[in-house]
């Protein structure tokens, strides 16, 4: 029961990212790009996530370290 649990959660946070490209698709060929491009996906929206957590301050002063 719980793998059906965790496997929602993660096909969640896929489903929107895929809403923020506009696309099923990668818009890139090759592992290496395709990774890039998927890393830097999730990593934009990691940052929407804490600002919308922490507030807009306090994730900037995070990020400038």
């Amino acid at each position: 029961m719980i793998s059906r649990y965790l496997r929602n959660t993660v096909e969640h946070v896929f489903g929107t990212i895929k809403g923020w490209m506009g696309a099923t698709h990668f818009r890139t060929r090759g592992l290496t790009n395709v990774a890039t491009e998927a890393n830097l996906a999730i990593l934009a929206y990691n940052i929407k996530r804490a600002i919308a957590i922490a507030g807009v301050g306090p994730a900037l002063n995070a990020i400038a370290g």
